[in-house]
């Protein structure tokens, strides 16, 4: 199985303000930490030819939040749950389909 952790990061802004740019090269280490070390094993799970998509990002209040964008099956849905959920990230949640989430 393909693993893919996508970082998605605040826009830069004019003049580039110190903290969003720490914060986005802060989230571009974890998304890559998660896919390369605590998602690992989900490259060896069946069926090796799907793929499972993750996007991370901040909340308004800067915690870390997850989401799978891609249809897999329930059992890598709750490992990288499980894994999101032990380095402390939040899900993800969206109200509905196409609605930006504020959150």
């Amino acid at each position: 199985m393909t693993v893919t952790v996508l970082p998605i990061l605040e826009p830069d802004t004019k003049p580039a303000a110190p903290l969003a740019k720490v914060m986005n090269e802060r989230l571009i280490r974890f998304a890559k930490e998660l896919q390369e070390i605590h998602l690992k094993a989900l490259e060896s799970a069946e069926p090796l030819f799907d793929d499972v998509v993750v996007y991370i990002s901040y909340n308004s209040k800067y915690s870390i939040r997850w989401k799978i964008v891609n249809d897999v099956p329930g059992n890598i849905e709750a490992e990288v749950a499980g894994q999101c959920g032990r380095l402390g990230y939040i899900k993800w949640k969206t109200a509905a389909y196409g609605v930006i989430d504020k959150s």
